[in-house]
C-alpha cells in the first residue's frame, strides 16, 4: 500500500487531495490543528494527527519513521482575505514550509510537494516591472515565492525529491473564501448584477476535483526539481470565463465590465501553459468551467437555505 503524509488536510485543497489519494489505495496521515478534521474522511486508512504548524518540527514524535511515498504540504495560514497582506505571517509560512520539508526527510518521505501558486509568477513580474506599484496581495505571492526558492536549495542539500505544483485558481464545492468565483456566485444567488474590471487580463480556473487529481499524478509521476502548473489548459481573458459563468448559472443577469479598475499584472498566455504537466504526469483537466460553476452554484444555494 502506498503511504502519504498530508498537512493542511482539513482545508479545501488538502481535503480534496486526501479523498483522491484514499480512492487510489493510499494510507494517509492527515495533519491539521487540534479539532480541525471535519473535512477529513472517516476511514481506517486515514489517520488524523493533530499538528499545528508551530509543532511541525516535532512531527517525528507523533508518527512513526517509515517509508512514505510523499509528503503533501498544504498548510498555509492566510491564503485568503486580509491576512494575505501580513508580511510577518507570510514570511513565517515560508519558514514553516522549510521546516516541513526537513521533517519529511527525517520521517523517510521520498518526495515533498507544496501547493505553489501562479501568483509566484505574477509577483516576479510585479516586482521587476519598472514604475509598477504592486498591491498588497503580492505579499502572499512573495511568501510562496520565498518558500519555493528556499525549499529548492534545502531539498538539494538534504537529498529530498522536491516537486512544485503551481495552482492557477482553484474553485469549487467546499470552498468558502471571499475569492472571485464565490463572491460572484453569491451575488447571482441574490439576484445582484456583478461588477468587474474590463476583464481583458489573462486568467485561468481549475475545478477542485481536477486539482486533487493533479496533485496525485504529479506526486506519482512528476520529475524532481520541476514545477508543474495545474490549470484547465483553456486559459483566456477573464471576461470570457465570466461570460461562460453567466450563461451557466445566471443568464438573466447583466455582468458589468469596466466599472472596477484593474491594478494587477497581466501575465502572457504562455505562463498558463500546462503542456509540461500533461507530458510528464498525464494530467489534463476534465471539468469545464461552466460545469464547475453549476456544481458550485448548486452547493452555495444549499448552504444559504
Amino acid at each position: 500500500m502506498k503511504t502519504a503524509i498530508v498537512s493542511g488536510a482539513n482545508g479545501f485543497v488538502g481535503g480534496a487531495t486526501v479523498r483522491e489519494l484514499l480512492a487510489h489505495g493510499y494510507k494517509i496521515y492527515a495533519l491539521d490543528r487540534e479539532g480541525c478534521c471535519g473535512n477529513i474522511p472517516d476511514d481506517p486508512n486515514v489517520i488524523f494527527v493533530p499538528c499545528d504548524l508551530l509543532e511541525m518540527a516535532s512531527l517525528k514524535d507523533k508518527i512513526p519513521v517509515g517509508d512514505y511515498d510523499a509528503f503533501y504540504h498544504f498548510a498555509w495560514v492566510g491564503s485568503a482575505g486580509p491576512a494575505r497582506a501580513d508580511t510577518a505571517l507570510q514570511l513565517q509560512n515560508a519558514q514553516w514550509t522549510v521546516d516541513s520539508l526537513r521533517v519529511a526527510k527525517e520521517l523517510g518521505c521520498k518526495r515533498f510537494l507544496c501547493a505553489g501558486s501562479i501568483m509566484e509568477h505574477e509577483t516576479m513580474a510585479a516586482a521587476y516591472t519598472q514604475g509598477n506599484e504592486p498591491g498588497m496581495g503580492y505579499i502572499y505571492g512573495g511568501g510562496k515565492l520565498i518558500a519555493h526558492v528556499m525549499c529548492m536549495s534545502v531539498a538539494a542539500q538534504i537529498g529530498m525529491e522536491l516537486l512544485w505544483p503551481e495552482i492557477t485558481n482553484a474553485y469549487g464545492v467546499g470552498e468558502r473564501s471571499p475569492r472571485l468565483v464565490n463572491t460572484t456566485i453569491q451575488k447571482c444567488i441574490r439576484g445582484e448584477a456583478p461588477q468587474f474590471t474590463a476583464g481583458t487580463q489573462n486568467y485561468d480556473f481549475v475545478y477542485i476535483d481536477d486539482v486533487a487529481r493533479a496533485f496525485r499524478l504529479i506526486g506519482e509521476n512528476g520529475k524532481p526539481f520541476h514545477e508543474y502548473l495545474i490549470g484547465s489548459s483553456t486559459a483566456r481573458p477573464l471576461k470570457e470565463f465570466l461570460l461562460e459563468m453567466r450563461t451557466a448559472i445566471a443568464p438573466e443577469l447583466e455582468f458589468k465590465f469596466g466599472d472596477v479598475p484593474f491594478t494587477g499584472i497581466d501575465l502572457p498566455l504562455s505562463k498558463f501553459d500546462c503542456t509540461q504537466t500533461e507530458a510528464d504526469t498525464g494530467f489534463r483537466a476534465k471539468v469545464s468551467f461552466a460545469e464547475g460553476c453549476r456544481r458550485t452554484y448548486e452547493w452555495w444555494k444549499e448552504q444559504s437555505r
